[in-house]
């Protein structure tokens, strides 16, 4: 194993679950909410809360920090948005129905299980949105667990990605950051950690194989 990477820090949504692209549109799609007006106030809000600019204030931003109930946001959120027909979206369970169809994914849990037992330190780093984490899977696949609304933080703030790096007692160089936000992934790199931008297990697979210099085996079918 590398002398140099001992820790995998990873994001838990889209890279642990089933991409997050699958699981709004199924959304949409169950709840027939009007496809394009919620793309356009999400490019408005997500643009503002990962681009760099305009934090303060955006909604996505406060609600992953902690700083509004999930009950809010899905007020919020729902008063923008519109069903195919026109009428009102519902606002309450917003989140739960939005985040229904992300799934485990197993092989990405095995990944980190069989690095962990080869000494590799874990820890889970997620911006949270209220909704629940199968947190039954955490105490075998993790070292510590950072949730962005339980700590008052979020990415891509260094100040989050310093916390998780405290908890698993290693310094920036010696761990590989997981993500499938580019922003996040950059924001780790500049503190000077190891980048993955995640798109599927194989390929995360074979990159996290090469930063600790062994072989990682998928899980079986």
């Amino acid at each position: 194993m590398s002398t140099m990477c001992r820790g995998i820090i990873t994001d838990w949504g889209g890279v642990l679950t089933s991409p997050l692209k699958e699981t709004i549109n199924a959304w949409l799609a169950a709840d027939r909410i009007d496809d394009e007006l919620y793309r356009t106030v999400m490019r408005s809000w997500v643009d503002r809360a990962y681009g760099g600019g305009g934090a303060a204030g955006n909604p996505i931003h406060a609600l992953e920090r902690g700083e509004v109930p999930t009950d809010e946001f899905e007020r919020l959120l729902a008063a923008e948005l519109r069903l195919v027909d026109g009428g009102p979206v519902p606002a309450e369970g917003l989140i739960t129905r939005m985040f229904s169809g992300f799934h485990p994914v197993d092989e990405m849990y095995t990944l980190l299980r069989q690095a962990r037992g080869q000494g590799v330190r874990t820890c889970l780093l997620s911006n949270s949105w209220g909704n629940g984490y199968p947190r039954d899977r955490f105490a075998a696949t993790f070292d510590a667990v950072v949730i962005s609304g339980e700590v008052g933080m979020r990415k891509p703030e260094a100040s989050i990605f310093r916390h998780a790096l405290e908890l698993t007692g290693l310094a920036p160089e010696e761990c590989v950051f997981i993500d499938d936000i580019r922003h996040n992934v950059d924001a780790a790199v500049e503190l000077g950690m190891t980048g993955v931008l995640h798109r599927d297990p194989e390929q995360t697979r074979a990159q996290l194989a090469e930063a600790f210099e062994v072989r990682f085996h998928p899980a079986p079918s």
